[in-house]
């Protein structure tokens, strides 16, 4: 199984030097990609900023955009800056596309929630056709740049229900899910029912099933650093939900972080994406230390 890790981004305190520091580590640790997702109305720095720096700054590692919103995005804008991606990490970027849980990401982005997941299904058909050469409109120049990966990147869909996963199976290459509590059980019913919904839609190639969880590791008390995230980021949910979870994230010491890789590993995932609940570099190091004894 490959292990991924994601940038520290949805912790408070990124700068210039993080951002630095992290892709650098990241790249020349035992890991298959970088990655950091999209939230508008955070504290976050955006999304494709962040992921072009990651280009940038690494040689080897993947870079994951994990994940789009894509019905918040016009389609053309989008299909530009992934191809930018792809030219600046020459062919090594995965894109992850989904419909997105908050409202008030819609609602800054002037977006609209409604039929978002046929804007989806639509929004990937037309990147498809963007990226192949297609113009945004009559009489226009096609949008460019091209993508190094001639049919552009990798497209794995953030679905998680059966309907959901039915609707990716015909055009996904795999599915992106996320195990906030790293429950085994979760993420191999996850990955069967990605794996169902490929072979119900007579897919030959069976489906990525990543997945992944917040930790952290090598700081002064990690467990209230953790949990201190997981409510920052999910108090948009509601407060008792975000402290319920807050309270029960379990990844913040080396035994349980190597549980979950195990577990996720035994449930048939092929990536596990590590997500730091820190921007402290000491977690990167502790990180890498823990990966390459495994």
């Amino acid at each position: 199984m490959d292990i991924g890790v994601s940038l520290p981004t949805m912790a408070k305190g990124t700068t210039r030097a993080t951002t630095l520091e992290w892709c650098r580590g990241i790249d020349a640790g035992p890991f298959s990609s970088i990655s950091c997702g999209e939230r508008i109305t955070f504290h976050n720095p955006e999304m494709v900023v962040t992921n072009a720096a990651a280009a940038a700054l690494t040689e080897r590692v993947r870079v994951f955009v994990n994940l789009v919103v894509l019905p918040i995005h016009p389609i053309p804008v989008i299909a530009k800056q992934l191809a930018t991606l792809d030219v600046l990490c020459d062919g090594r970027l995965t894109v992850g596309l989904g419909i997105g849980g908050r409202e008030h990401d819609y609602l800054a982005a002037g977006a609209s929630m409604s039929h978002r997941h046929q804007r989806l299904d639509d929004g990937v058909a037309e990147l498809r056709r963007l990226w192949s050469g297609g113009a945004a409109f009559e009489g226009a120049d096609p949008v460019g740049p091209a993508c190094v990966q001639p049919d552009g990147p990798p497209l794995l869909a953030g679905a998680m229900g059966p309907k959901a996963m039915a609707r990716a199976a015909r055009w996904a290459d795999g599915v992106s899910g996320f195990a906030l509590d790293a429950d085994a059980n979760q993420m191999a019913d996850a990955a069967a029912l990605a794996r169902t919904a490929w072979d119900d839609a007579g897919r030959d190639t069976p489906p990525r099933v990543v997945s992944g969880c917040f930790y952290t590791l090598g700081v002064d008390d990690p467990q209230a650093t953790l949990a201190g995230f997981t409510h920052d980021y999910l108090r948009i949910f509601g407060e008792g939900f975000a402290r319920a979870m807050a309270q029960s994230v379990p990844a913040w010491n080396p035994d349980a972080v190597l549980r979950a890789l195990d577990d996720a590993e035994a449930a048939g995932v092929d990536e596990f994406i590590l997500v730091p609940g820190t921007v402290d570099p000491r977690c990167l190091d502790a990180t890498v230390d823990l990966i390459s004894s495994r």
